[in-house]
């Protein structure tokens, strides 16, 4: 489990095929601290540290993608070079900043657009119709493994949906986001609860 609260940027270094995807991703974190088989969520997507290395500061680890990962996220992400939103799983007595995430990618998204207000930025994000029903204004998404708020949900005739965020300096600075432009591809994860909550109407209906 996460919580949507990103600690730190990383690269892509090398990234092959070996039956999965095998990527090696230079990151920030202390080796040490790093355990072998632990869950690290990149850009969203939790993934299993198999091999490390480096030093503190200068660290790496490797991660086995499966092809199905790589089919339900966004299709570029996975290559040399790509910069990741990374997020250690969630130890008990961390603090929830956030809220809680699983790390499996519900769809891809598409930004729309971008536009300064203040010293924030307003993006729109154009949902697949399978995830429209789950976001509410107010409720929690998650894109590429960063924990936000929606301010507005706009309905669109074929069953899509395009949802507001509001993204502070600060967000931009110490995520992938903040380099991110329209057309650009995201991955989404729904709240949990709006998951639940879901399916209860639905066996209610």
């Amino acid at each position: 489990m996460f919580t949507g609260i990103v600690t730190a940027v990383g690269t892509i270094r090398e990234a092959r095929k070996t039956g999965d995807l095998r990527a090696v991703i230079a990151c920030p974190f202390d080796p040490a601290g790093i355990a072998m088989g632990a869950s690290i969520a990149c850009s969203g997507v939790c993934l299993t540290v198999v091999d490390k290395g480096g030093v503190a500061g200068d660290a790496w680890f490797a991660v086995d993608i499966s092809a199905e990962s790589v089919a339900r996220t966004v299709s570029d992400r996975w290559q040399e070079g790509r910069h990741l939103n990374l997020e250690p799983a969630l130890k008990l007595g961390d603090e929830l900043g956030g809220h809680i995430v699983t790390g499996h990618v519900d769809g891809v998204g598409t930004v729309v657009s971008i536009e300064p207000v203040g010293d924030s930025r307003r993006f729109v994000i154009a949902a697949p119709r399978e995830l429209a029903p789950y976001l509410a204004p107010k409720g929690s998404i998650t894109v590429d493994g960063i924990s936000l708020t929606v301010n507005e949900v706009s309905d669109e005739p074929d069953g899509t949906c395009h949802f507001a965020l509001n993204i502070i300096p600060h967000t931009a600075e110490v995520t992938t986001i903040g380099a991110m432009q329209a057309g650009d591809g995201v991955n989404l994860e729904i709240d949990v609860l709006a998951r639940y909550l879901q399916r209860m109407q639905s066996l209610r209906s």
